[in-house]
């Protein structure tokens, strides 16, 4: 090629890519596996179990999490082959605090056999809510980190809005941050759920820039404001005062594009859709695919 046509084709070739659309540039990112909390279909896999998680794979999901010990009566075998057979994979599963507290080792040794990589506590009871209560959590947080961590499975804990309220005799400080405060990073980390976050008025990011990598998984969740809604979320919010309703990821207030931009800096490999209050389940979870499959951030 002759100097002057390589030199206006390179200038041709720049002038197009920069022409190129933002959602086109070579660092767009999407969410490749995008994952289901089956809490949003919790009255289907009542009816259904195995039914359920073969709707949420054909929806195309290609993660699901757990909740609350529900496995439908099948053992840890028979959840790894059920998984298998519909293509799914359970990286997480939230596990309630008394049996983190009772029955670590053996849900331990269920979470490898199911493919758990993360076992979440998902909830703290309103009464341990007081500043001993949350010493006690932390303290331990830490040990089932540990132990966790020898298993090779990541311990984590999943927030409502309740924890950003300051704790008296916690010198002011929120349950939140004195959770990430006072447990090691290495052990436990946090999977933030982006509504109730953002319900309690902190934005995710500001957290993502001040403890960078700790925020491994995300719950997707969306809310509309509304006065006139007739639940206030009162066990999930606690003091925090909000009138609204859950919402299909991408049809509510919540900026998702805004925050994924930065999930490199909080260290999110996995994310969950939600919704407490999904009224149409399986149409519910098909509005939150199609939207976030579609978003480029």
């Amino acid at each position: 090629m002759k100097r002057r046509t390589f030199i206006e084709t390179s200038v041709a070739a720049a002038v197009a890519f920069a022409a190129r659309p933002s959602w086109a540039a070579e660092d767009t990112h999407q969410i490749k596996n995008l994952g289901l909390q089956l809490y949003t279909v919790r009255g289907e896999l009542k009816k259904d179990f195995d039914g359920t998680i073969a709707k949420v794979a054909g929806t195309g999901y290609k993660e699901v999490e757990f909740f609350g010990g529900e496995y439908g009566g099948h053992s840890p075998k028979e959840i790894r082959a059920l998984l298998d057979k519909d293509g799914l994979a359970a990286p997480s599963a939230h596990i309630n605090y008394d049996v983190i507290e009772n029955k670590w080792p053996e849900t331990l040794d269920a979470g490898h056999i199911i493919g758990n990589e993360y076992l979440v506590c998902p909830w703290i009871n309103e009464k341990q809510r007081t500043a001993d209560g949350w010493k006690r959590v932390a303290e331990l947080f830490n040990k089932a980190g540990e132990a966790s961590a020898k298993a090779g499975i990541q311990f984590c804990y999943h927030n409502h809005s309740f924890e950003f309220a300051p704790v008296e005799g916690l010198d002011g400080q929120m349950a939140y941050d004195f959770l990430l405060t006072k447990t090691d990073a290495n052990f436990v980390k946090m999977e933030m759920d982006l509504c109730w976050i953002s319900v309690a008025g902190k934005d995710p990011l500001s957290y993502f820039n001040k403890y960078p990598g700790r925020f491994p998984m995300v719950h997707v969740k969306d809310y509309v404001n509304d006065p006139n809604a007739t639940s206030s979320y009162a066990g999930a919010t606690g003091s925090v005062v909000f009138k609204g309703r859950l919402a299909d990821v991408g049809k509510g207030t919540i900026d998702f594009k805004r925050i994924f931009a930065e999930s490199d800096k909080g260290g999110i490999k996995h994310y969950f859709v939600e919704n407490d209050d999904a009224k149409t389940p399986f149409e519910d979870i098909k509005i939150s695919y199609d939207y976030l499959s579609a978003l480029r951030f």
